[in-house]
């Protein structure tokens, strides 16, 4: 189970990557218009929000990667609950996808780590 667990905190880690690229870099190019459906003139109006929100996505997948790497389950379970907050809140202001391609991976991780032995 440690394996499955850790394979999904990964995944969310690297989820988390993504969405800083797609929200920082990639916002007003063609990927980040389909992306997240908008037009060329409303992602330019919102480019500085969405990099500010792509660089707390960074901050997520630092605390999860640190937490792996240094073996602190604590920060991890707390990273991961921040996930799951955050992708509960898009889903109910932005978007119900939000919910199963940001909340729903992170759910599954910290099922994984609960049934990890200590």
């Amino acid at each position: 189970m440690y394996w499955i667990a850790l394979s999904l905190t990964l995944l969310v880690a690297l989820l988390h990557v993504y969405f800083l690229v797609l929200e920082m870099f990639l916002w007003t190019k063609p990927l980040g218009l389909k992306t997240f459906r908008n037009t060329p003139e409303k992602a330019q109006a919102t480019r500085v929000l969405a990099a500010n929100q792509g660089l707390y996505n960074g901050f997520l997948a630092a605390g999860l990667f640190w937490g792996l790497f240094d073996h602190l389950p604590m920060l991890v379970n707390f990273m991961l609950g921040c996930v799951i907050v955050a992708g509960c809140y898009g889903a109910y202001s932005v978007n119900k996808r939000i919910f199963f391609i940001q909340a729903v991976p992170a759910i599954l991780a910290v099922a994984a780590w609960w049934m990890v032995p200590a």
